[in-house]
């Protein structure tokens, strides 16, 4: 099997890569990715020279050459997480957001069906859900409301993976995961940001109360699900993954001051985010029931691990924090503090 990987050099899209060459020896990866300022090659490091990973830099809105990309590799199932992913950078500009996940999905998808490929996996987020009060859970039955741009261009690409699958008969397969971390994740999202900032005794920024929840799923866990889904889902359908893990902002960040050995007053409560919402938390049953998959990281692990990464892989990081990324952080924080 040829498996193409839109987005495979973002955060999430890295760590399947990653994970699937080692996993799946005899399959082949394709890595397309247009290599926006998420898209970072240092996330492929060690693996150019695998007999079973290729990359081709591409933007997926541009039929065309993904066509000829899946001609040239023998491509038999896509799996897509090229998008743009970041609310707050969707409040600042929805159009871009537009053009990639909603645009370049449906070229995807057309390039699927004039391929006739045997797969192709949506890779979304619980966000198209909307918010939850303090009870309850998200199924995948659960109506549609997203609240964010972001969230808006992703249901979108939902539903265009559902319209062509009923339409055109497409085997498309969606899955809907709660909020990542681990390693290569782009420091403009909580874990990493939080981590960055503590190691440079900077303040960190929590906006509002510092009380909305969310369920974190580590990458790796996620790219096992990815997997399972890839392999054993049912075309049509949708699966919910979660990490079953859910925490307040505030605890997070005072739990990685705590390991770090650094104090809370470094603690900086700023404006909230537009819209901001407030409690996020999965049903991961379906997929537990129907292709034996479960979480296999405990958080206290992921996340010392998490940390221990950041702290040990400084060049990484190093080369982020410069030029774009200080523009956007000044552009975000500043002026937001004591809210």
């Amino acid at each position: 099997m040829t498996v193409l990987v839109a987005g495979g050099a973002g955060f999430i899209g890295s760590n399947f890569v990653r994970y699937y060459v080692q996993a799946h020896p005899l399959d082949t990866i394709v890595n397309v990715d247009k290599l926006t300022y998420a898209g970072n090659m240092d996330n492929l490091i060690g693996l150019a020279d695998l007999p079973n990973y290729r990359f081709v830099k591409a933007d997926i809105c541009d039929q065309s050459p993904i066509e000829s990309i899946v001609q040239e590799f023998s491509v038999t199932s896509l799996v897509n997480f090229a998008a743009e992913t970041h609310v707050d950078r969707s409040i600042l500009g929805p159009a871009e957001f537009i053009q990639t996940n909603v645009m370049g999905t449906q070229a995807l998808l057309e390039v699927a069906k004039k391929f006739s490929l045997h797969r192709y996996v949506q890779v979304s987020t619980d966000e198209v859900y909307g918010s939850l009060g303090t009870t309850g859970k998200f199924t995948e039955q659960t109506h549609l409301h997203p609240n964010s741009p972001y969230a808006a261009s992703k249901a979108s690409a939902d539903l265009l993976c559902l319209a062509y699958h009923h339409t055109f008969g497409l085997p498309a397969l969606i899955t809907r995961c709660s909020n990542n971390y681990g390693p290569y994740q782009f420091p403009e999202k909580l874990i990493p940001l939080m981590i960055l900032h503590a190691l440079h005794d900077k303040p960190l920024p929590i906006y509002g109360d510092g009380k909305n929840v969310r369920d974190w799923l580590h990458v790796l866990d996620h790219c096992r699900a990815i997997d399972a889904v890839l392999a054993k889902g049912k075309v049509g359908e949708v699966y919910n993954i979660g990490g079953n893990n859910e925490w307040q902002n505030i605890d997070i960040v005072k739990l990685i001051l705590n390991r770090l050995r650094k104090p809370e007053s470094l603690i900086s409560f700023v404006k909230d985010r537009l819209g901001h919402d407030r409690r996020y938390a999965i049903d991961s049953t379906k997929i537990q029931r129907e292709l034996g998959w479960v979480p296999q990281y405990d958080f206290d692990r992921g996340i010392v691990e998490t940390i221990e990464w950041y702290t040990a892989n400084q060049q990484w990081w190093g080369r982020i924090l410069t030029g774009e990324y200080q523009s956007y952080y000044k552009m975000m924080y500043e002026g937001r503090e004591n809210a």
